[in-house]
């Protein structure tokens, strides 16, 4: 695969010059459509908005919002004009948002009114009291000092914010002329994306990445499922997150092809959605697909044009794969495995490979990226079959953390690699195998256990349909194996049943002394379950059952 030499906006002109009347974005609930012209008619009259309140090349642009039309709007009328988007999770609260627009530096924050709980337009007030009292483009914020602007994302007013019906409106009167100079400045190599990593543990840090890298991801994410421009995905995951900004926008961007948009997730909205456009395409985590397979309404859905997806985040149980390739009609689903950090596809399966391979591992490498597997003590390449530190190299690498020398260099060494901080093996037949954290490893009076390991384990029991396995902070062993366990409806399991299940079959020190049955897990806005929170649960959960954790 040669790698493409474009910018993101380049990329849109190119297919709004060759298929202007081409759907490009679609939200079917609502029964709104922009072809390629008509959306890259409206990505200039935004960038010239920008231009307009004095955005210029290399200024932050936070957007904080669920997966609303303008979002994408944003996403390429900022790399117009070699501004930097920086994506917000949704389910930030007072503290992070206030971190994330000091760490990044935001010069610009657009937001929509709020999501679930949170009320956005609230707490940006808390935060900066003067928007309230200050002209709008001349804001002076005490406690954010580089924080000049703050855009609403809808035709609502709000004291001291622009909206973006008034930013396209002033963009109509800034001449073409002003943003093509703008344009002819740029490199394909520039920074126009930075998202925030996790911060499961330490603050979370901002990964800088250009138009080359996820551009260039999306473009072989695209290739890896024989993406054409026929293809239509079904976008049910958060855009401020690689999945959907990358893998999603960039892959559909760099075929021509179409997205067909739901602000958040429903597993209802998402079948009607993928009937009513015929959707070729749909991604999301293990949790999204079973709630779909699992709804009382699903037999009611034809999902027949779905062809491929992707399905990424945590381990896919067997049984799950195999539902979602044929019950969903999904052969060529592919597994995407990576990090923010690379943009984020690392190693992928293809179409052909079989639902055990799609269920038990993460493929093999990208077009153009190396992968290794090395001793994280010593640095050597592990063997096949040897569990060690998975890192890649290439041109998905990240320029590196904002303003973090430091973290950047503990994450890429002197040679290119990105050390992930996850665990792998490699296969015979040159497979890649997550097996856990590093820094999920539990260390049981110097036993090393890889929960992933007894996971892949339990979930042989059909009952199961999630487990997470964790550490227990533990007086005697310092720590314990703790399981999570979220069964399927109308079954049942008790406690010894799967200790029993573990007995002789893998090593006492690994069989789950603690086992928690919940209903739902913590998890990150992207879905991801958050370990550590279960982790301090266990302590709680054993002390209300008046049970002594030794």
């Amino acid at each position: 695969m040669e790698l493409l030499e474009s910018t993101l906006g380049e990329m849109l002109e190119n297919w709004a010059y060759k298929t202007p009347e081409k759907d490009f974005i679609v939200y079917p609930d609502r029964n709104l459509r922009f072809t390629y012209a008509e959306f890259n008619h409206r990505v200039d009259e935004m960038a010239k908005g920008l231009l307009y309140i004095g955005i210029k090349p290399g200024d932050k642009v936070g957007i904080w919002a669920k997966n609303v039309p303008d979002w994408t709007t944003l996403m390429f009328a900022t790399a117009k004009i070699g501004a930097v988007l920086v994506t917000i999770n949704t389910n930030y609260k007072l503290a992070e948002i206030e971190y994330l627009l000091k760490n990044a530096d935001v010069n610009t924050l657009c937001l929509i009114d709020g999501y679930r709980d949170s009320d956005y337009v609230d707490m940006i007030f808390q935060l900066v009291p003067e928007l309230k009292e200050q002209q709008r483009g001349s804001l002076k914020s005490e406690k954010f000092p580089m924080l000049k602007n703050v855009v609403f994302i809808g035709p609502k007013k709000h004291r001291g914010m622009f909206n973006t019906t008034e930013l396209l409106l002033l963009g109509s009167h800034v001449d073409d002329a002003e943003l093509e100079a703008v344009k002819e400045k740029l490199n394909y190599h520039d920074v126009i994306n930075m998202q925030y990593t996790s911060g499961t543990t330490g603050f979370p840090k901002g990964v800088m990445l250009s138009h080359h890298n996820i551009l260039n991801n999306g473009y072989a994410t695209g290739q890896c499922m024989n993406y054409t421009q026929d293809d239509r995905l079904l976008v049910c995951v958060p855009l401020f997150h690689c999945f959907g900004c990358v893998l999603a926008v960039c892959a559909i961007v760099s075929h021509g092809a179409t997205l067909v948009f739901t602000d958040e997730f429903d597993p209802l909205l998402v079948m009607a959605s993928v009937q009513k456009e015929k959707c070729t395409a749909l991604y999301g985590v293990p949790t999204m697909f079973i709630a779909e397979l699992n709804h009382p309404m699903f037999d009611m859905f034809d999902l027949s044009s779905l062809r491929t997806g992707i399905m990424a985040g945590a381990l896919c149980p067997i049984e799950t794969m195999n539902e979602v390739m044929t019950k969903m009609h999904m052969k060529d689903i592919i597994i995407v495995y990576g990090l923010t950090e690379t943009s984020p596809g690392m190693t992928a399966t293809r179409t052909h490979n079989t639902a055990e391979v799609k269920a038990t591992t993460v493929g093999y490498e990208y077009p153009n990226v190396e992968v290794k597997i090395v001793n994280h003590e010593t640095g050597e390449t592990c063997k096949p079959g040897e569990q060690g530190e998975i890192c890649c190299r290439g041109y998905n690498v990240m320029k590196g953390y904002y303003n973090n020398p430091e973290a950047t260099k503990k994450a890429i060494d002197q040679e290119g690699w990105l050390h992930s901080g996850d665990l792998a093996v490699k296969t015979k037949e040159g497979f890649y195998k997550i097996t856990g954290r590093i820094k999920d490893m539990i260390i049981r009076g110097g036993e090393n256990i890889y929960p992933r390991e007894i996971e892949n384990y339990l979930y042989r029991l059909p009952q199961i349909e999630t487990v997470e396995v964790v550490g227990v902070p533990s007086p005697k062993y310092g720590e314990a194996v703790g399981a999570f366990v979220k069964l399927k409806n109308n079954t049942k399991l008790s406690e010894e049943e799967i200790q029993d299940f573990c007995r002789g079959k893998i090593a006492r020190f690994k069989i789950p002394k603690y086992i928690f049955f919940v209903n739902k897990f913590p998890i990150t806005a992207s879905g991801k379950i958050q370990k550590y929170k279960l982790s301090q649960l266990s302590v709680e959960l054993c002390r209300e059952k008046g049970i002594t954790i030794i």
